[in-house]
Formats: C-alpha cells, sequence, structure tokens
C-alpha cells in the first residue's frame, strides 16, 4: 500500500500544485502517492494557475492534468501525510479534525525546512512573476527534505 500525501493551500492553484509536483518527481511511484487540495472551493476542477504551470515547466515538471479540489475531512481517512502551506490553511484543517490522530497527521511543510518555526509559504497569487519563483525553490528545498525523511521511513 503507498504512502499518501495531501498537499493542501487556500485554492489549490497555486502553492499545493506546485508542491504535488516536486514532491511527487522526488518519491518512488510505487511506494508514494502525492495529491494536493484547497481548503477553499473556489477553483474546483481547474487547473493550476498558469503562472504555476509555467514556473513547473521550467523546472521540468508538468502539472498540467491535475485538478484543483477542495479539501475535506474524507482526507483525513484517506492521506497518511497532511501539509499544509500556510498557518490559515493549517488552522481550517485542523478544525475539521475529529480525533488526536487526525490532527497528528498535519503539519505546515516548511516546518521540515525550519523546524518548528511554523514559517508559511507565502501565496504568490498577486504579487509578481518572481514570487513564483521564490515559492518553486522553497518548496524544493523542503520537498528534497521531506522525500529524504519519507523514503528512509517507509522503505
Amino acid at each position: 500500500m503507498a504512502v499518501k500525501i495531501l498537499m493542501v493551500c487556500l485554492g489549490n492553484i497555486c502553492r499545493s500544485p506546485l508542491a504535488e509536483g516536486i514532491l511527487a518527481s522526488k518519491l518512488p511511484k510505487d511506494k508514494f502517492m502525492v495529491d494536493s487540495a484547497g481548503t477553499g472551493n473556489y477553483h474546483i476542477g481547474k487547473q493550476p494557475d498558469s503562472r504555476s504551470i509555467a514556473i513547473a515547466q521550467k523546472n521540468g515538471l508538468d502539472i498540467t492534468n491535475q485538478r484543483g479540489r477542495q479539501f475535506s475531512s474524507r482526507d483525513f481517512d484517506n492521506f497518511d501525510y497532511i501539509l499544509a502551506m500556510d498557518n490559515s490553511n493549517y488552522n481550517d484543517i485542523i478544525e475539521l479534525a475529529k480525533t488526536e490522530e487526525q490532527k497528528e497527521k498535519v503539519d505546515l511543510i516548511l516546518n521540515h525546512l525550519f523546524p518548528g518555526d511554523n514559517v508559511d509559504v507565502p501565496d504568490p497569487y498577486y504579487g509578481l512573476q518572481n514570487g513564483f519563483d521564490m515559492v518553486y525553490e522553497m518548496l524544493d528545498e523542503t520537498c528534497a527534505i521531506l522525500a529524504k525523511k519519507l523514503i528512509e521511513k517507509h522503505s
């Protein structure tokens, strides 16, 4: 059975699709499954933001087949790890948790890069183009650390 990781941001079109694509590219597909979702319902069924697609392509990743979906309480049953992009999304996810076991599945993704600092991945949606470059670099660095930990733990 594959280890399942869910990346979560607000709209599921900028940060979490990038995190999904980056982490999936660093893990063996036969042992791990990575998905993404948004806490909001704004972009259900839509492709990632064109700027996320462009920065992924610039770095050799294709995220065009991803489609936005909303996080639901069922995700606690379906995923082993749930990684929020920022504190607001983290709190929204925790509110839906019914048990301590469910809460323990949730963490901020950048806690793998900055342990215990609870740093947000900045939302590049309303920023400049280079915001997507910066977010990609942050996610790539943290996903490299995360992938190493996951492979060591589950192989």
